[in-house]
């Protein structure tokens, strides 16, 4: 899963305000910020074999630290702990573990039987939704689009950075998402390079739209 990712870190400010949607966003990508480090270092793999499911070609080998359930809790324990420890409220702490280890099971719904419970452990899950190139679009889309209505319900724009920051934020996602749905990549390395330049990008972009933007007191 991709968008739908971004649904959950957009979504989590209507839960807690509190939470920067910089901070969000890191949180929901974590596993893949982990995961092309390790691809990188050999230590996980992955291999690029068109037509593997329908919507992408992307054969996950091994990743057994950074997507299995096991060490996906453990990271979002650790995530939830340093935020704590840089001044974060519980409350916050415990929706960011939460959002941390979402991303495993939102990976679930749409990858083939490739996803660990246990490092080491023989047994890999996965609903397979990319078989079905619609499926995806409708599921990713309801949750990306669900996510940003919570957000935009929970915020306003302060300025115009707010509101057309915030737009171009929407549109830098769809045109992502676009692209790793157009066709497959030249080689591995570029899937490292994409994921962690994509994934800083969005990061700083997130921080940025969120300073101009405040929380809307709910009734």
């Amino acid at each position: 899963m991709f968008i739908g990712h971004f649904g959950v870190a957009f979504g989590v400010k209507r839960a807690e305000p509190q939470i920067k949607l910089g901070t969000a966003v890191l949180a929901t990508t974590f596993l893949d910020v982990a995961w092309p480090v390790l691809v990188a270092t050999g230590i996980e793999s992955v291999r690029i074999e068109p037509g593997a499911t329908a919507f992408t070609p992307l054969v996950f080998e091994r990743y057994p630290y950074s997507h299995s359930l096991a060490l996906a809790a453990v990271w979002a324990a650790l995530f939830a702990w340093v935020y704590r420890r840089r001044g974060g409220s519980p409350r916050a702490a415990a929706w960011l573990g939460a959002v941390v280890v979402s991303h495993w099971f939102l990976d679930l719904i749409v990858h083939a039987p490739d996803l660990p419970l246990v490092p080491g452990l023989d047994v890999r899950l996965g609903f397979g939704l990319w078989s079905s190139v619609p499926g995806t679009l409708v599921v990713e889309g309801l949750l990306f689009a669900g996510g940003l209505w919570l957000y935009l319900s929970a915020t306003r724009a302060r300025d115009r950075i707010g509101t057309w920051g915030l737009w171009g934020l929407v549109a830098l996602l769809l045109a992502s998402y676009a692209g790793a749905a157009a066709g497959p990549p030249p080689n591995v390395a570029a899937i490292v390079i994409a994921d962690l330049v994509g994934t800083a990008i969005t990061i700083v972009w997130a921080y940025w739209v969120d300073r101009h933007r405040e929380a809307v007191v709910l009734s």
